[in-house]
């Protein structure tokens, strides 16, 4: 389920720093910032000349009644309005390029990044937290960086020009709009307070609603067998109530943000009517420049207006902001060190020319681990495993085996101690060099959408169709696979659906030998596998252990009888170890382990 208190994070102190990285990212192309710039000072420009094109016509051809230039003026006015027209169409084009960039940007820096976080940050981070980063707020983002802006930019542009031309004109009026500024500027300022707070409150509901939502897609049959669609739904459906009343009053206070602007803003237009018609009356003022003043005045509240509903849209946004820098700028537990990527390359662009091969002989030197939640699993652990070995582990669940395995694997680092590999410290190693030796085999087979060729291939990308046969052969699956109409070219669904479980653990298996690791990992991978498939696929892992290190955490004890070394484990310390032989006549922990396994085997054979 969702941690709540996962969202439940202070950005007050710097809400002005995701907008920096996020700026920086839409600066990326200058020329397309250019663009958007330079369109939206053009149109502000021309905003401000309409009006004066309208006084001149007032004052030409209604006040001194002169139509000398009337031809003229109509068609630079059609001509103007041409001009305008294209204006538009330019900062149309220079916003749709910045929103899909700025969105593709984003989505694909927070993907990139979740490539490179270990293990211990998905343990922490709520899945649907992580959906909503790379989905909506991404969305959300680039519409605001790329519209907003525009909106933002050229409201401000017009409301300094037609300010400007206002004082130049007639500074006592001038000074009415002036006037009223100050009461717009500490409503915003109040409004914008409340407005964040409903909206980081709108999201973080959203991603438990986003998380529900993949829960319920995974856990489809789950829900359906437990017969529990009702408690199921009711949980969403607070989740969703819970949303929408942060939504409303995020809305609300939003939608009230921009009719009392509004209402500030005519109250303005119509003092400076009454104060001009006075002027006007007098003598004092020509009609055209009352005019003027009037559209002017409109026109500098309806800047006002736009940038109110801006404001309100970065409120909404400063939450997305928050949350999907914080996901681009997490720190990965597990880091390569300078030194090690200037030899061996990122993750990303690894100098696989330079990586030593690996022979597989693995220490733990006094290894002290410990989850950052939970409790301390290994302390002051030493094993040594010499290259080509065949080690099991056993033991009960929450005795260390898969925290020993995934050490190995550098899915995890020591808290204190070092793992060395071929004598030298992994960590003075890239991972990448590790993980280009590794297969690993899960418990539970995760496949992709796709063929069965790709999801073997997924093993080793240069893979051809008769390296997918080998391996496929090697571990049995060709036995199946032979049988389907597309063969290797059979698509099995999202996750594999189409197929068994044992049928997919079998494609699981073909994927990892076919990289031919030095390191194999077998988790418990063989559970989800009939006895029939289980037999005919011994011998086949029996010749892939072959010349490489393996470690097989096994619950079924059948499966490790022929390991060179089965080691017993208990809390996080091993209790025994030995050879399959050496430890039933030892008659300890394993033994019973062994013995009562074994009557449980039997007695299932018999009643089946």
């Amino acid at each position: 389920m969702f941690d709540e208190e996962f969202e439940d994070i202070d950005y007050s102190k710097g809400a002005v720093k995701p907008w920096k990285k996020i700026i920086k990212i839409v600066l990326e192309k200058k020329v397309e910032a250019f663009l958007l710039v330079f369109s939206v000072l053009l149109l502000a420009a021309a905003d401000l000349t309409y009006p004066l094109l309208n006084q001149y016509a007032i004052e030409q051809f209604i006040e001194k009644k002169d139509f000398s230039y009337a031809v003229p003026f109509v068609v630079f006015y059609f001509i103007f309005a041409f001009i305008y027209g294209v204006i538009v169409s330019l900062f149309i084009l220079a916003a749709n390029k910045i929103e899909i960039r700025v969105a593709y940007t984003l989505r694909e820096q927070s993907f990139k990044k979740l490539q490179e976080l270990p293990f211990s940050y998905f343990d922490v981070t709520p899945q649907g937290w992580i959906m909503a980063r790379v989905t909506s707020d991404s969305r959300k983002l680039s519409i605001i960086l790329s519209w907003g802006f525009i909106d933002f930019f050229w409201g401000f542009l017009t409301m300094v020009g037609i300010f400007i031309i206002l004082i130049i004109k007639n500074i006592k009026l001038a000074l009415i709009v002036i006037a009223i500024l100050p009461i717009l500027l500490l409503f915003s300022i109040f409004i914008r307070k409340v407005i964040l707070k409903y909206y980081r409150k709108a999201r973080k509901i959203n991603s438990e609603i986003t998380g529900a939502y993949n829960e319920g897609f995974l856990g489809a049959k789950t829900i359906k067998s437990l017969v529990i669609e009702d408690k199921f739904k009711a949980s969403f459906e607070n989740k969703a109530n819970s949303y929408k009343k942060a939504a409303l009053k995020a809305a609300a206070f939003s939608a009230l943000f921009g009719p009392v602007v509004f209402i500030i803003g005519y109250i303005g237009v119509a003092l400076t009517l009454y104060s001009g018609s006075i002027m006007v009356l007098g003598s004092a003022l020509l009609l055209s420049e009352l005019y003027l003043f009037i559209d002017y005045t409109i026109k500098f509240f309806d800047p006002v207006i736009s940038i109110s509903r801006v404001i309100g849209d970065f409120q909404q946004a400063q939450a997305s902001a928050e949350r999907i820098v914080s996901l681009i700028d997490e720190t990965p537990d597990i880091l390569d060190t300078p030194e090690v990527i200037a030899k061996y390359g990122t993750i990303f662009e690894p100098k696989r020319e330079n990586f030593e091969p690996l022979i597989g002989d693995v220490k733990f030197n006094n290894v002290t681990f410990k989850y950052k939640t939970g409790e301390q699993v290994l302390t002051n652990f030493n094993l040594h495993i010499k290259a080509g070995s065949n080690v099991a582990l056993v033991g009960h669940t929450g005795s260390g085996k898969s925290t020993i395995v995934n050490l190995i694997c550098r899915f995890y680092e020591p808290t204190n101690g070092e793992i060395l590999i071929d004598d030298k410290n992994y960590k003075e190693r890239s991972i990448t060099w590790l993980h280009d030796n590794l297969g690993y085999v899960l418990q539970t087979p995760q496949l992709f959408s796709g063929t069965i060729f790709e999801n073997v291939a997924y093993g080793k990308l240069d893979a051809t169709i008769d390296d997918v046969i080998r391996a496929c052969k090697l571990v049995h699956a060709d036995d199946f696979i032979e049988k389907l109409d597309d063969k290797y070219n059979t698509y099995i669904g999202e996750g594999g659906s189409k197929l068994s479980l044992g049928e997919k653990q079998l494609i699981s298996f073909a994927r990892a030998l076919i990289r031919d690791p030095k390191i194999l990992i077998l988790d418990e991978a063989t559970s989800s596998i009939d006895t029939k498939t289980e037999t005919l696929i011994q011998n086949a892992i029996e010749v892939a252990l072959k010349g490489r290190t393996s470690f097989m955490i096994a619950h079924r004890l059948s499966t490790v009888v022929n390991a060179d070394l089965i080691l017993v484990m208990q809390k996080g310390q091993i209790i025994e170890c030995g050879t399959h032989h050496e430890l039933l006549l030892k008659k300890g922990y394993y033994f019973d382990l062994y013995k009562t396994q074994f009557a449980k085997e039997a007695t299932d054979k018999i009643l089946n």
